[in-house]
């Protein structure tokens, strides 16, 4: 088979894996908007740490999973990760529905943030392979969007589902439809993709024998671009671990309904898909560092709001902003790994950057929860927002532009 580089070349293949992916961001849509309110009513717990232990499970799970998935998919290939993935979740969305105690819960969010590290991770690296260096920003675009927007129309629909039909089993039906269809595509249609990676590193000067630990290394300390993207990530990822365990009980608390609360929570991740489609050809025209320095600036600012508010128009507000500002920077991190990481390493240097990303979905759960117990959900926020914002100037500082206009 002959290799070729490039959007327009790939066009088949690289639209199968945005569907894909599509259909990861909806599995992790499943439990946006309902598994944060099933822990008072149904499981009984009180204390928001104990509350967000599913989402620190998550997260740690997760970034492990990013971390192996670059190791394993330069060793063994990206299409066998991204099928083990996929094997991995189909358990989950039964847990879920099912799940006589909170330790059931945290055992789903294990094999969920398996999964989606696995996979998530690995239709990235694959994307980053077909596009090659040109339009980097624009696939790194398309495969979030795909992915948060699916999300956002999966925790719309779970809300709807749960003010029809109660908060379990019926929204992690759709959870269940969406393993079983990425499971068949992915083993039946999506071709392998490292061969791609090795023609563009014929390319490339020399540099491509480093060992794992050099990678590690690279990625998170010793090269500033890499290793600002790897802070910026974490910090973005802490702020959705907020997102996801304390903002729908904020909104339900504070007197809006179950529904209300399932359209707050996909207003965020909507703006942040379809955003995407935007900001990531933006990056590859005007370039990544300024891009990123303005986006943690704006969540900072809506996590400020979201904070102060009350009421569904102002939330509306605060999160359509928050997707803004996530938007800015989703992508365009990833479109820096992609624009410094040699080809020979580049798929391990996705798979350090996203550990330390997600990551932030542990950290989120700890700083926020801890905060919410000692001062309230509205304090965690507010501390969450500074946090966010002292990110984006470490960006400003430290970060080169590593894709000039």
């Amino acid at each position: 088979m002959t290799v070729r580089l490039g959007l327009r070349a790939n066009l088949a293949q690289f639209s199968l894996l945005v569907a894909v992916n599509a259909l990861v961001g909806g599995v992790l849509g499943q439990e946006r908007t309902v598994l944060p309110l099933l822990a008072g009513p149904v499981f009984g717990l009180t204390g928001y740490t104990v509350l967000l232990t599913y989402v620190l499970a998550f997260g740690l799970t997760k970034a492990a999973a990013n971390y192996l998935a670059g190791t394993l998919s330069d060793r063994y290939g990206r299409k066998p990760v991204l099928l083990a993935g996929w094997l991995i979740a189909v358990p989950a969305p039964a847990l879920l529905a099912l799940a006589p105690a909170w330790g059931w819960i945290v055992a789903a969010n294990v094999l969920l943030g398996l999964s989606q590290g696995l996979t998530w991770s690995t239709t990235v690296i694959m994307k980053i392979d077909l596009a090659g260096p040109r339009r980097r920003g624009l696939a790194m675009g398309l495969n979030e969007a795909a992915g948060y927007g699916a999300l956002a129309i999966t925790a719309a629909a779970t809300g709807y589902l749960a003010a029809r039909h109660g908060l379990r089993p019926a929204p992690f039906l759709l959870g269940a439809a969406y393993v079983a269809l990425g499971l068949g595509l992915t083993a039946v249609f999506v071709r392998e993709t490292r061969d791609h990676a090795r023609f563009e590193s014929r390319g490339h000067a020399a540099g491509g024998e480093l060992s794992g630990w050099a990678v590690f290394a690279r990625t998170s300390v010793r090269d500033r671009a890499l290793s600002a993207a790897s802070q910026a990530g974490m910090v973005n990822n802490l702020n959705d671990g907020l997102a996801m365990g304390l903002f729908p009980i904020l909104f339900v608390t504070a007197g809006l309904s179950v529904a209300g609360a399932g359209v707050l929570a996909a207003l965020y991740p909507a703006v942040w898909g379809a955003g995407q489609l935007v900001t990531g050809p933006t990056s590859d025209r005007w370039g990544r560092k300024h891009l990123i320095t303005a986006g943690m600036l704006v969540q900072a600012a809506a996590l400020g709001l979201t904070a102060v508010a009350s009421g569904f128009a102002t939330w509306a507000v605060a999160m359509v902003l928050l997707g803004a500002g996530t938007a800015m920077v989703y992508p365009t991190l990833l479109a820096v790994v992609g624009d410094v990481a040699h080809p020979a390493w580049r798929a391990r240097a996705v798979g350090v950057y996203r550990l330390w990303r997600d990551s932030g979905f542990a950290v989120g759960a700890v700083v926020s929860g801890l905060a919410a117990d000692l001062w309230g959900v509205r304090a965690a926020v507010a501390v969450v927002a500074a946090l966010t914002a002292a990110s984006g100037i470490a960006v400003a500082i430290r970060m080169p532009e590593t894709h000039p206009a």
